[in-house]
């Protein structure tokens, strides 16, 4: 694999869970983990169900999309419990993503979470996004491409610490646009 292989990192902005109703997410195009070759944005709704289709939309319409080669996503929810359908975002798109986590989730209490907000509907989406795998310190669930494959693009893109770089530079991007300065830690 090469290691400037094109990457997409998404990450969503801060947002207030009790006053705000849409919040921004960015994404940002790297070349592996050194080099950014561009920026893109949308909106979508805290606690909604339109991530998996702004993705998709944002992933398509950009002049980067032929190049792409995997989408690293900050965790499976973006605005809350807005959750991504990763295997239709890597269907329609045709491209694999990689889903990156800190730490191993309470699916739990994220579906007694769900449940009491009316979505019981999209507790299938964390089933659906298949087990949890271990990626060195992190952890990783992925669609459209082989274990091997999701953990050799985490290597290539952990550049300057544990986070894969398009995803640690997004989350800067978000939250400094957002609270017009960086903050916190991807």
């Amino acid at each position: 694999m090469k290691k400037e292989i094109r990457l997409l990192g998404i990450d969503d902005a801060p947002f207030d869970k009790f006053r705000d109703g849409k919040t921004l997410i960015v994404g940002v195009f790297f070349r592996g983990g050194s080099s950014i070759d561009g920026v893109l944005s949308e909106v979508v709704d805290v606690d909604g169900t339109d991530s998996t289709a702004k993705i998709i939309k944002m992933v398509a319409k950009s002049k980067f999309y032929p190049q792409l080669k995997a989408i690293l996503l900050k965790g499976l929810a973006f605005g809350g419990f807005n959750l991504i359908d990763i295997a239709k975002v890597s269907g329609k798109t045709k491209v694999p993503v990689i889903v990156i986590m800190r730490r191993i989730p309470n699916t739990g209490k994220m579906k007694e979470a769900l449940v009491k907000l009316g979505k019981k509907s999209s507790i299938k989406l964390i089933e659906k996004a298949g087990r949890i795998h271990k990626a060195g310190v992190l952890y990783m669930q992925f669609s459209g491409t082989t274990l091997e494959k999701a953990k050799e693009i985490i290597r290539i893109s952990c550049t300057r610490g544990n986070i894969p770089e398009p995803i640690r530079v997004a989350h800067l991007m978000a939250s400094g646009v957002t609270l017009g300065q960086s903050r916190g830690k991807a």
